[in-house]
């Protein structure tokens, strides 16, 4: 599989359980996962569990259908960029938002080493007031 083939595996699976099993699959031990500065969940986190607990945890416990529609895919060398919107209904505000971003991803020898979000995060805090 190409790089790009490994992060489309991620985000165009049949359902959401897919998508989670490929990623787990192609994820390194010590993978490096950045959610942007301003984003409710931000910080950096390293390897699976971490990323499990602080990101996809919370989205799960704090958003209804919370999903990122992936526009389309750039990539290069060790590099894929996947961009399009969010797009979710807070749990306790009730509110929905849409937001512009973007994920970097950098892979090594068929494992994802490194994940950077860059995001409009104004939308997704003002759905959480």
């Amino acid at each position: 599989m190409t790089n790009l083939d490994i992060i489309k595996s991620t985000y165009e699976g049949a359902n959401s359980e897919e998508n989670g099993r490929n990623l787990l699959l192609y994820l390194a031990v010590d993978v490096r996962w950045t959610e942007a500065a301003g984003f409710p969940y931000a910080g950096t986190y390293i390897g699976a569990e971490a990323i499990v607990e602080n990101v996809f945890k919370r989205l799960a416990a704090d958003w209804d259908n919370y999903q990122f529609t992936v526009e389309g895919y750039v990539a290069q060398d060790d590099k894929v960029a996947a961009y399009g919107s969010y797009s979710g209904v807070h749990k306790q505000s009730g509110k929905h938002f849409i937001a512009r971003v973007m994920h970097l991803w950098t892979l090594k020898q068929g494992k994802i080493v490194c994940f950077e979000q860059f995001v409009d995060s104004l939308p997704v805090v003002e759905a959480t007031r």
